[in-house]
């Protein structure tokens, strides 16, 4: 606690002399009700979690089990989303010999863009049943669009949908592209 002592000093000359008071204020109580809040403070502190994102994943075969026959996905069954540098995403729904730089098509990650591309091929689909996304992420891509794009098949119900790498003949377009966009002129064979 705060003490207040008194120090009388003899008088001079027949005069009184007012008493100086000396304070001393002990800090000790103050430190320990720091410490206190301090303790207090990180015992009820949430610390902030890390996000995670829950990809169903398949299940590891079994050393025994023979592998299934690779199954092919019908081009009017489904959509290839490719995502690129600078927040760009194209888009088609070709094959490899009639995949051109026309038919490769960009749009945004917004509510008129993607969202509303993957609802109408998922509408004009031959078998909605089986219609399947297939994310192709470029070595460009950002780690927030696969995450934005894994969000946008939640929002559109695409329950089926695959990540893989882009083919040789569509990162050959892919680049085309990209390069014409971006004012360069086109690769020439």
């Amino acid at each position: 606690m705060a003490e207040v002592q008194v120090q009388e000093k003899g008088a001079k000359g027949g005069k009184v002399r007012s008493k100086k008071q000396s304070t001393r204020v002990d800090m000790t109580p103050m430190v320990d009700l720091g410490f206190l809040l301090i303790t207090f403070f990180m015992f009820t502190t949430t610390f902030s979690k890390p996000n995670v994102m829950d990809l169903g994943l398949p299940a590891k075969p079994k050393e025994n089990t023979p592998k299934p026959p690779p199954t092919e996905i019908k081009l009017s069954n489904s959509i290839s989303l490719l995502l690129g540098k600078d927040n760009k995403i194209f888009w088609h729904q070709q094959d490899n010999t009639s995949l051109t730089d026309q038919n490769l098509n960009e749009t945004s990650f917004d509510r008129e863009g993607i969202r509303k591309i993957v609802e109408q091929a998922k509408a004009n689909a031959a078998d909605k049943t089986k219609f399947t996304v297939i994310i192709k992420p470029t070595d460009d891509a950002v780690y927030k669009n696969f995450v934005d794009i894994l969000d946008e098949m939640a929002i559109t119900k695409s329950e089926q949908y695959g990540v893989t790498d882009l083919k040789p003949w569509e990162k050959a377009i892919y680049d085309r592209k990209v390069g014409n966009s971006a004012g360069a002129a086109p690769a020439t064979k």
